[in-house]
């Protein structure tokens, strides 16, 4: 039991401190307003994760037949949404200390949850997790039990690699003290956030155009 443990904390660690949107934007929200003002992201990064490992445990057999079009659904709205939000960041105002301006303010809750919601990697990664310590041949307990604890897990383990990324980003404050350090930095945090997104555009298009006309055949 100890080494399926100890397998699920590895798993759900390095799905989550990893580099990825949900930590590009953490480590953004540190280095402008801070860790403790970025710990609402980081909860609900938190949060939204965990609700996606729970959502993919309890409808894994329905998964199966919903996923060819949910798959592709989501993956498009997740690359629009991560692309308003680099848009966010790329001009986002700055103060003359480099500090946040009165009408800018750190991601919220719900911002760091649909990002995770929207993030078909945390799909992904949460339905190979469930395949390999819920639904898997080795599951040491029922399926419920094991999901459970695979949930707990994983939000231990998000919120320490999300709030790691958070925490670098607050560390490195002194360095972005001038306007036109942190202007730059924030947009080398949006490009590599749209980086990530704009060369799945066509694939995820494409994708979801053969899925609705695959749906659309008698």
């Amino acid at each position: 039991m100890l080494s399926v443990i100890a397998s699920m904390l590895t798993f759900a660690l390095v799905g989550s401190i990893t580099p990825g949107p949900v930590n590009v934007i953490a480590t953004a929200s540190g280095a402008r307003f801070g860790l403790w003002r970025t710990l609402p992201h980081v909860t609900g990064a938190t949060v939204g994760y965990v609700l996606v490992v729970a959502v993919a445990g309890l409808a894994l057999a329905e998964a199966a037949r919903l996923l060819p079009l949910a798959h592709h659904v989501m993956s498009l709205a997740g690359a629009l949404f991560l692309l308003w939000m680099a848009w966010g960041l790329a001009t986002a105002p700055v103060g003359e200390t480099g500090t946040a301006t009165a009408d800018s303010h750190p991601p919220r809750l719900t911002d760091g949850a649909l990002v995770q919601i929207l993030n078909p990697k945390a799909w992904l990664w949460a339905m190979s997790g469930i395949g390999l310590f819920v639904s898997g041949r080795d599951s040491f307990a029922g399926p419920v039990p094991a999901l459970l604890l695979f949930c707990l897990l994983s939000f231990a383990m998000c919120f320490l690699g999300v709030g790691s990324w958070a925490a670098l980003g607050h560390l490195i404050r002194r360095l972005l003290a001038e306007p036109r350090r942190q202007r730059a930095f924030n947009r080398l945090m949006a490009g590599i956030l749209a980086a990530s997104v704009l060369p799945l555009l066509p694939e995820v298009i494409r994708g979801l155009s053969a899925a609705l006309q695959g749906q659309a055949l008698p």
